[in-house]
Parts: structure tokens; sequence; C-alpha cells
């Protein structure tokens, strides 16, 4: 299971939809656990650093390593195989503390782009799909 953590406002009606149209669809390990957090716990949680030993923490970041899509589908498959779960951060408005980008196992940038917090959830939701489906060679990926 991947738990994704991110910051700000519960879903709305067309967010909400949209993730579920591609959680239905995720089967494990790539099936998702949210926590949605307004932005002050968010920033008290990651101060805290909950995370174990054995959990890898990919944050989502404009600043991180671009990779594509068969890249993020071999670093979730090598996560899963060294029997690690592995943790997603998608930061509030103002993002993470320097001090969680630091101690975060690997940044992960979509783009240099900045995106609204509730398209982004679709759009990681969506990235998961993808790299299930390259791991199980399905057709939903296209090179």
């Amino acid at each position: 299971m991947i738990k994704i953590i991110a910051g700000g406002k519960k879903n709305s009606g067309w967010v909400a939809d949209a993730i579920s149209d591609f959680e239905v669809r995720l089967k494990k390990p790539f099936d998702i656990k949210w926590e949605v957090m307004e932005e002050e716990k968010l920033m008290k949680y990651l101060s805290e650093w909950k995370f174990g030993a054995d959990e890898v923490v990919i944050l989502a970041d404009e600043r991180g390593k671009n990779i594509s899509s068969p890249e993020l589908s071999d670093k979730l498959n090598k996560i899963f195989n060294s029997s690690s779960s592995a943790t997603i951060i998608i930061g509030g408005a103002y993002g993470v503390s320097e001090e969680v980008r630091n101690r975060a196992d690997f940044v992960w940038s979509f783009s240099r782009l900045v995106f609204p917090h509730m398209l982004m959830r679709v759009m990681m939701v969506e990235q998961i799909y993808r790299a299930q489906e390259i791991s199980r060679g399905g057709k939903y990926h296209h090179e």
C-alpha cells in the first residue's frame, strides 16, 4: 500500500470523482491510503517525522528530480520488493520545510511548474495507476 499525505483542504467533488476513477483500478501493492491534513497539522506532523525505517518517503516538490513513468514504476517496485512501504508527501500551499525536503528519501518533481494541490492529487493517483499498469504489462501506458 502507498500512503499519501497531502496538505490542504478535503477533496472537492470533481477531485474526489477523478481520484475515485483511478483508485478502483488499483491493486495491491499499488493501492492507496490517503491522509489529508490542514496546513498547520501537516507542518506539525512532518516536523515530528513519525516515519519508520521501513518507510521510503517520497516528497512531491517542483525542485526535485523529474523521472519518467517507467522510472516511477521501477522505483515503486523496488520499494515493494524490499518489503518497505512507500509514503508520498504532497506539501501544503507553501510547500514543506527544508528539513523535510532533506530527510525525504526521494524528492520527485512532476514538472518545474507548480500545480494546485487538488490537481496534484489527481495527477499523483493517475501516475500511480500508470506505474501499476507498466509493472503489469498493461496497455494503459504507451511508449
